[in-house]
């Protein structure tokens, strides 16, 4: 899908297949970027950024195209589909709307407030262990395109004075001062294609730059570096002690035969495994379970969204370009396969400018979650607390921002009461520096205990991100009809990650002959069935 001239989209002129655009403003006189593959030499394909004029196809000539700058992402070069043509984004810097840009009390990596807040920005960045990011080479490429802007413009302003000098000149029969302005406008026109050709190239780094600072952490969140280092803000439940020795997971799954990891790693390879039997219908049970408490009691609408999105989706929730050997791709076509329901569900609403009244929005989505889970022998080599493959279902919210914070307790309790209802003992934790995610402003994590394995599990894990994806998927809303757009708030939070609720539920609620306990909320689900156990119903 290529960028056509003629395309409308929501800002009037602009390409309806904008790419997340970068921290700033948008108008339909934006510089337009590309975002896609380049094919090298080798013949594989990097990331990285361009121009766009015009028509936007990969085949297209040079001078009806795209002017490429072959960029490196974080040092790295991200594999994306060479069919792929990258989607617009858009960097605003005009006058109107730098004067009116609304920054009130947030930090949000917005060029103009890191320009103007570079004490905040790097103290914010140290806080989270990002001192190298290339937040000093963005605000110095942001220096160059401002300088280069104003020799532009200059040369333009002669440029217009000049043309219609040379008709007053001819006009009055002057031919040699007319032949010799005429001289100097082609002199300008070419320091003007010259300019703006450095202007793309500069842009383009400074976009590339961009997409590798993080969000900022909330004041709240705790500081340190150690990720084992975090705020236990509260306990529930009490830890089961048994009179026989717990077992983890993977042996009272293969005992009850409702497990079989050989036969998982036979068809798919390594960190695999195939639930069956009261496995797989507990998986299920749960699942059901989870969507229809979220649906009938806490307000979510489901949606059953894809589970490969295009590769702008997981710009725009920050997955990539940072975190692409993490996730798995189709190599012939523009898909990547979804590590969460958060990429497809928060892009529902990318490049569109919700009305009055939308939010807040609520959504729940049931699917599998595919990530390349790096596990070196020893912790979580075995069982299923880091496999490749799993189900989920997932909690996303679209708020105004300063709902933002309410929000995030409203998806934790949500998430908590759920737990409380299975039965299982967790705690909150909130997540520090050290250990916060690329996008999120604030974490917190749910950890349920297994006495199996001996180790806390996180099976929900809530984050509000404040604009920050909301600026790189172009997600607006209107307070009012007469408003100004705005970014929106966005947060998710697990309710609930199945494969390490499945563990708790074996762990906690195993028996001294080797069954287990199914929890009464779940019952029904299962109909009907009160323990799991090898030769069938009690």
């Amino acid at each position: 899908m290529g960028l056509r001239s003629d395309s409308q989209g929501p800002l009037g002129g602009v390409p309806d297949v904008a790419l997340p655009a970068p921290p700033g403003c948008f108008c339909p006189t934006s510089t337009e970027l590309r975002l896609g593959p380049m094919p090298s030499r080798n013949g594989n394909h990097r990331f990285g950024l361009g121009i766009v004029k015009g028509i936007a196809d990969g085949k297209a000539p040079m001078s009806r195209s795209a002017r490429f700058s072959r960029l490196p992402v974080d040092g790295k070069f991200c594999g994306l589909n060479p069919r792929s043509v990258g989607p617009a984004a858009i960097i605003c810097h005009c006058k109107e709307h730098r004067r009116n840009a609304s920054l009130g009390d947030e930090i949000v990596l917005d060029i103009v407030w890191m320009r103007e807040n570079r004490d905040a920005l790097a103290h914010g960045l140290a806080l989270l262990g990002a001192q190298d990011v290339p937040w000093r080479e963005a605000l110095e490429l942001d220096s160059q395109r401002r300088r280069i802007l104003s020799q532009v413009e200059d040369l333009r302003r002669e440029r217009n004075a000049g043309s219609r000098e040379i008709g007053s000149l001819f006009r009055q029969g002057k031919q040699a001062e007319g032949n010799a302005m005429r001289t100097r406008m082609t002199e300008v026109n070419q320091q003007i294609s010259q300019q703006e050709a450095d202007l793309h190239a500069v842009e383009a780094e400074l976009y590339a730059a961009m997409l590798q600072i993080p969000n900022i952490p909330e004041p709240d969140v705790p500081v340190s570096e150690d990720e084992d280092d975090f705020e236990i803000v509260r306990s529930h439940g009490d830890i089961p002690h048994f009179s026989f020795e717990a077992k983890p997971h993977w042996d009272l799954g293969a005992a009850l035969d409702i497990m079989d990891f050989e036969r998982g790693v036979k068809v798919a390879g390594s960190r695999q495994y195939i639930l069956k039997g009261d496995g797989a219908r507990l998986q299920r049970a749960l699942s059901t379970w989870c969507l229809d408490a979220l649906i009938e009691e806490f307000g979510f609408e489901e949606v059953y969204p894809p589970f490969m999105v295009r590769e702008s989706c997981m710009v725009g929730t920050g997955n990539l370009p940072k975190f692409g050997e993490d996730l798995y791709q189709d190599r012939e076509e523009d898909y990547w396969f979804i590590p969460t329901a958060e990429v497809p569900v928060t892009n529902m609403y990318r490049d569109e400018i919700l009305p009055p009244g939308a939010l807040p929005i609520s959504h729940a989505a049931h699917t599998p979650c595919f990530r390349r889970e790096k596990v070196h022998a020893g912790k979580h080599a075995r069982g299923i607390q880091r496999v490749h493959q799993f189900q989920k279902v997932e909690m996303v919210k679209f708020v105004e921002p300063a709902q933002g914070p309410a929000a995030l307790e409203m998806l934790t309790r949500t998430a908590e009461t759920m737990l409380e209802r299975l039965g299982l003992p967790y705690r909150r934790i909130l997540i520090p520096t050290g250990d916060l995610s690329f996008v999120a402003a604030k974490k917190i994590d749910l950890e349920v205990w297994a006495p199996g394995c001996q180790e806390w599990l996180e099976v929900s894990s809530c984050s509000w991100f404040r604009d920050f994806q909301a600026r790189r998927a172009n997600i607006r809303y209107r307070p009012d009809r007469d408003a100004r757009p705005q970014f929106v708030h966005t947060l998710n939070g697990s309710g609930l990650a199945l494969p390490r609720i499945i563990i708790g539920i074996l762990e906690n609620f195993q028996q001294a002959d080797g069954s287990v306990r199914v929890p009464d909320c779940i019952r029904s689900y299962m109909g009907g069935r009160e323990v799991i156990m090898l030769s069938g119903p009690a």
